[in-house]
């Protein structure tokens, strides 16, 4: 490789899906949606966010709104705690080049 070409290694993003309802999505009767904080690899970013609601779309969920919070690096150095389950869930998402979704909190009325 030459410089310039370095090869882009996956690294796992902090994602905060909100989805709405959809038909099928498992979410409790009288939900109006939902919140998932999800760990998702990819070389950048947007290729995390694009696998995330490819993810969550073949699970029946409509995603709604994806904020990102960066990677482990970006978050420890804007002084976020990140604990060791947090951490091997972070792990696991790069391992397996999967979305790993961490916490969902139901919304409702």
């Amino acid at each position: 490789m030459t410089e310039g070409q370095a090869r882009r290694s996956q690294q796992v993003y902090t994602l905060l899906v909100q989805v709405g309802r959809k038909e099928g999505d498992g979410l409790p009767e009288g939900a109006t949606g939902a919140g998932l904080l999800v760990y998702a690899s990819g070389v950048d970013e947007a290729e995390a966010v694009r696998e995330t609601v490819a993810v969550l779309r073949q699970a029946e969920m409509a995603p709604l709104d994806v904020q990102g919070y960066g990677t482990l690096e970006e978050r420890l150095a804007e002084g976020d705690e990140i604990d060791e389950t947090e951490r091997a869930l972070m792990q696991r998402a790069l391992e397996e080049n999967s979305v790993v979704v961490a916490q969902l909190t139901v919304f409702d009325e």
